[in-house]
């Protein structure tokens, strides 16, 4: 790898590491604090890329970016971000960024992003059309890597014509995720349509929901739920939109599920035919329980919207943070949203004990921690353990429907990583060592949203 990189962040430690690892892989490293310096040395020719963060003492990286487009067409900008929302992700796709990372990232993982964006020349950028104001309307937060992956894949299809599949339990936000992929898109100005079975019915029926869609986007929320009748009228609705689609002319599709679609096809209760031609790509939306280190940052977000919404300033003790934590959350973010804004209007004082969180919760057991695997223990008692808390993190009711996938998709992202870990990177070796075929695991890296580094001495 070859080539000058310009390095702009203010944490010193990141710039060293940064500029540590470029120079033993063969590059030239020039790094500051400043944005004023880094948009100089752009105007005066250097650099062949650009690893920029966001949040800089004199200016904001993301909004740097057009300006480095107008002045070097070309130039490829990778944009590391410690704002974990997928706010960032997106923005940071409009403004025509190369890649995006979120702090904190993975540095071989970055150091094959910028080898491959010294290798390829990017494309002249179109002017983006400006973002819709208000992006703090949407709580799609948090740090876990489940989110961040989420947010990278939103920002990779948000401009295609490709169909969207959104995944997730009641309460994820599939159709807030929906909604807003059209208005951060550049469909935004068109018309996005929530379309109901009954929409499909008769002879104009399809007719007059295209031509409220005018080009936008159709979404199909909860496409589950939809009898025979009303899949097969949206099969024959896709059907006729081929030739708009070849045209460019067709409204993105995007449905939303909270039920297992592969499981209902395989029991016959949905069209394959269909299922294909909506899954163009899925975006699957974890459920709270699967990302417990996001839990304290959302309840946060709301806090701070309840503020603004009901005047009410509140803050959560420290045992009441817990709570809030270990809870189930069987509802999910919405039930956790709904919890905060209950607790806004109830709260006697300012900070927000355990005891009312509780009363909030019905005084449901908070859950407990996840004790360390004790040495000697099998798998299988570990495994064992980690299930039964599971369901009773429900509180006596059964989880949701779609437990089997969940749980093999937990153990094999984990397996799968760490054997590639484990043979650097080697696909052919890792199919071996797992004893599945290479075409398997590639399916399954592809499914998984595995990344997969190829070690090499960059340091």
């Amino acid at each position: 790898m070859d080539g000058t990189v310009l390095v702009a962040d203010d944490d010193r430690t990141i710039r060293t590491v940064l500029t540590q690892a470029l120079t033993r892989a063969g590059c030239k490293v020039h790094a500051t604090s400043s944005l004023m310096t880094l948009m100089r040395w752009v105007e005066e020719g250097k650099g062949d890329l650009v690893i920029s963060d966001v949040i800089m003492p004199d200016g904001n990286g993301l909004d740097a970016l057009p300006r480095i487009s107008r002045l070097r067409p070309g130039l490829p900008v990778i944009v590391i971000s410690a704002q974990n929302t997928i706010m960032t992700a997106i923005q940071a796709a409009e403004a025509e960024a190369w890649d995006y990372l979120p702090k904190p990232f993975d540095l071989p993982d970055l150091m094959k992003r910028s080898a491959r964006a010294l290798e390829q020349k990017r494309r002249a950028p179109a002017q983006p059309a400006p973002v819709p104001e208000a992006t703090e309307e949407l709580p799609l937060v948090g740090r876990t890597p489940a989110m961040q992956a989420l947010y990278r894949l939103v920002a990779r299809v948000m401009n295609t014509d490709i169909p969207l599949l959104i995944s997730g339990e009641s309460g994820t936000g599939k159709s807030l995720l929906a909604r807003a992929i059209h208005d951060f898109s550049d469909r935004r100005s068109l018309p996005c349509v929530v379309a109901q079975p009954a929409d499909l019915q008769g002879v104009e029926g399809p007719a007059a929901l295209l031509s409220r869609a005018r080009g936008g986007s159709v979404i199909f929320d909860e496409i589950g739920d939809y009898d025979d009748e009303a899949q097969a009228r949206v099969v024959r609705l896709l059907d006729m939109l081929a030739e708009d689609v070849m045209a460019g002319k067709a409204p993105r599709i995007i449905a939303t599920s909270q039920v297992d679609l592969t499981a209902r096809m395989e029991h016959g209760s949905f069209r394959q035919d269909l299922y294909y031609r909506l899954g163009g790509v899925t975006l699957q939306v974890p459920a709270l329980r699967e990302r417990v280190e996001d839990i304290a940052l959302l309840a946060e977000h709301f806090l701070s919207r309840g503020e603004r919404d009901f005047g009410q300033q509140r803050r959560l003790s420290a045992e009441a943070r817990e709570l809030i934590r270990n809870h189930a959350w069987p509802g999910n973010v919405r039930q956790l949203e709904n919890t905060i804004r209950r607790l806004l209007v109830t709260a006697q004082d300012a900070e927000i004990s355990r005891g009312e969180v509780a009363a909030v919760l019905g005084q449901l057991p908070a859950a407990e921690p996840l004790r360390n695997v004790m040495e000697g223990e099998k798998l299988s008692a570990t495994v064992m353990r980690h299930l039964k808390r599971y369901f009773d993190l429900h509180g006596g009711q059964l989880p949701p429907a779609g437990v089997w996938q969940r749980i093999l998709r937990e153990v094999e992202m984990p397996l799968i990583e760490i054997a590639l870990d484990a043979t650097g990177g080697n696909q052919a070796r890792c199919a071996d060592l797992l004893g599945i075929n290479r075409n398997t695991l590639r399916k399954k890296i592809t499914d998984l949203d595995i990344r997969v580094t190829r070690r090499r001495k960059l340091m």
